[in-house]
């Protein structure tokens, strides 16, 4: 939760300098129900109790699945960063039998639970690539509180980066009112242009000589 909610603060950073993400936004992703499966399945390793090491199992293939939507999209700028830290994570859980390895010092500052049913990160003994797993710690009692690792630092950059590239103004201005009419320095049509007027008398009087 704590990576999910710092993607979408970097998304929306733009806003803070009065522009917004608009080909991050605009964007026609390809294969976007990847990131949703990734993000389903998840929530299910973490949530719902397993039957066996499943749980392990799945919480590796969701980084494979989200390599997979990074890869289709290749094309975008800085995704490659955010492909390098699913990546480091993916890879280091897959060495440490399905979990990211914390460092106690993280896990405790944090808060983290060790009797979790199934934790996506725990203290392990012996942790391959220790210093990919989770070694920083967003503490308690803070909201969102918990472990963070080096990949997790590289996707939430990644995106932050690329929300940046190809922001747009915002336009705050509304057109100028005036005694409660819109003006419209545009407007050529007739239907504005006075009426005119009678005859000026002497022009009167010069018609009816030429009359007689």
């Amino acid at each position: 939760m704590l990576v999910l909610a710092a993607c979408a603060l970097a998304v929306l950073s733009p806003l803070l300098a009065g522009r917004w993400p608009a080909a991050l936004l605009l964007h026609r992703w390809r294969w976007p129900l990847l990131i949703w499966a990734t993000l389903a399945i998840q929530v299910v390793v973490v949530e719902v109790p397993l039957p066996g090491g499943l749980a392990p199992v799945l919480h590796v293939v969701t980084y494979l699945v989200a390599l997979g939507f990074v890869w289709a999209n290749r094309h975008i700028p800085r995704i490659l960063l955010v492909a390098a830290g699913a990546a480091a994570n993916g890879i280091t859980i897959a060495l440490n039998n399905g979990v990211l390895p914390a460092s106690a010092g993280a896990a405790a500052a944090a808060g983290v639970d060790p009797h979790t049913a199934f934790a996506n990160s725990a203290v392990v003994d012996h942790p391959t690539l220790p210093w990919l797993g989770d070694v920083f710690a967003w503490p308690a009692p803070l909201p969102l509180a918990n472990t963070f690792s080096v990949g997790d630092v590289l996707i939430v950059l990644g995106i932050l980066l690329a929300a940046w590239t190809g922001t747009r103004h915002l336009d705050w201005h509304l057109p100028s009112r005036s005694n409660g009419k819109i003006n419209d320095d545009s407007d050529t049509s007739t239907n504005h242009r006075p009426m005119p007027g009678p005859p000026a008398p002497h022009a009167r009087g010069q018609e009816g000589a030429h009359q007689s």
